[in-house]
């Protein structure tokens, strides 16, 4: 195993349980590692510290598995830890009851670089760095056997995957896909497609928030913006929305979202409404046509994706936010995400009260609004905290 020395002073992270290596804190590699070989770091007095992932290619040089450095890194290790996660899962009351549910978290379950969501007996699993990828078997393994799962499917397609030198990959690695996979969440069936979706297939994150906006909707005219295959709109007219205005540019994803509606004969299909447009563009104009809402969901994608695009993605979410409360009625509320890492919380709040004041409105902040459970955030990884939102009453 090769030893991975630190310059001095840059070991206070690793002591703090930070699991991420960067290349300006490498002295030196003493030895020959691969991509994805285990490397025993150490701090500039020769002192091992924890067992980590090598990565040359990255910025992240190096992702650590454990911080016991007597520990073997194997496959009984991964399978291990693969296990210990699916466990956590099962022992919460609420998500044992889900369909769909993330089943391992990157390093905030111990294992960076790998993604695993469930949906009903299919397992999709992600993997985005060398050392994730170096365990691909005893990764597949381990879900397989502390899930019981029919079918792993592999989404490792991310860009991400460039930078630690790696291409991508997809494609069933057991089993057999369905002819139609289908989750139920909070009382409705969803179409999930793992092949061609977004990320793993659907955007487990949101579901407790997906909920809320169930409850908010009732007897409202509700909004929904970036709506992809409707998860927040089926949830609104689950919960007694009067009308429900969905936009996303994607007409595949629109055409899933009424398939969806389909699945739910509950549903009162005559109240939704599908645009296909760019929602900066589609505000404007029914802003123009005089609309209003009582409820309006936006959710977009990630505007930065690292905090050298903070500034350029503040400008969007200031603007997309100053057409939300533009088209409120009085009393309404405006459920404002961001996905994107490199807004932190105290930002984004910043930049949503300057849309109010902008428009010439009080809120006040309801909910804050963080992703579900099973999407943990590692005490000494706050940056693992991407997704932010706030539910504002005007």
């Amino acid at each position: 195993m090769a030893d991975l020395i630190l310059k001095p002073g840059k070991e206070r992270s690793v002591i703090r349980r930070h699991p991420w290596i960067f290349a300006g804190s490498v002295e030196r590699l003493e030895g020959r590692a691969r991509p994805g070989d285990t490397v025993l770091v150490k701090d500039a007095d020769g002192r091992a510290l924890a067992r980590a992932a090598w990565s040359p290619e990255s910025q992240i040089r190096a992702r650590v598995w454990t911080f016991d450095c007597d520990q073997s890194i194997d496959h009984a290790f991964i399978k291990r830890a693969v296990a210990a996660s699916v466990a956590r899962r099962a022992a919460h009351p609420w998500l044992a009851k889900q369909d769909g549910v993330r089943l391992i978290h990157g390093e905030s379950d111990g294992l960076p670089g790998v993604i695993a969501d469930r949906f009903g007996q299919v397992v999709v699993v992600q993997l985005t760095s060398a050392g994730a990828d170096k365990w691909r078997d005893a990764i597949v393994a381990g879900l397989i056997q502390a899930t019981g799962c029919s079918a792993v499917y592999e989404r490792s397609d991310s860009d991400v995957r460039r930078l630690e030198g790696l291409g991508p990959q997809s494609g069933i690695v057991y089993g057999e896909l369905p002819e139609l996979l289908t989750i139920v969440e909070n009382g409705v069936k969803m179409e999930v497609d793992v092949v061609s979706g977004h990320k793993t297939g659907f955007y487990l994150d949101q579901r407790e928030n997906r909920l809320l906006t169930g409850q908010l909707a009732a007897g409202r005219d509700v909004l929904n913006c970036f709506c992809y295959t409707g998860g927040f709109s089926l949830q609104a007219l689950a919960g007694g929305a009067k009308s429900v205005v969905s936009i996303d540019s994607s007409g595949p994803a629109l055409a899933t979202a009424a398939r969806n509606v389909a699945l739910n004969p509950q549903l009162d299909a005559s109240r939704a409404e599908w645009r296909e447009d760019d929602v900066f563009q589609a505000l404007r104009t029914l802003k123009a046509e005089g609309r209003k809402f009582d409820l309006i969901i936006l959710d977009p994608p990630k505007f930065a994706p690292s905090a050298a695009h903070a500034d350029r993605a503040a400008r969007a979410y200031k603007d997309i936010n100053l057409l939300g409360f533009r088209l409120l009625n009085p009393g309404g509320i405006l459920m404002t995400y961001s996905c994107s890492g490199g807004i932190g919380l105290e930002l984004f709040q910043k930049i949503v009260a300057g849309a109010a004041a902008d428009v010439g409105v009080e809120a006040r902040i309801m909910h804050r609004l963080s992703a579900a459970p099973d999407h943990p955030i590692g005490l000494a990884v706050p940056e693992g905290e991407y997704l932010k939102g706030l539910a504002c009453q005007v």
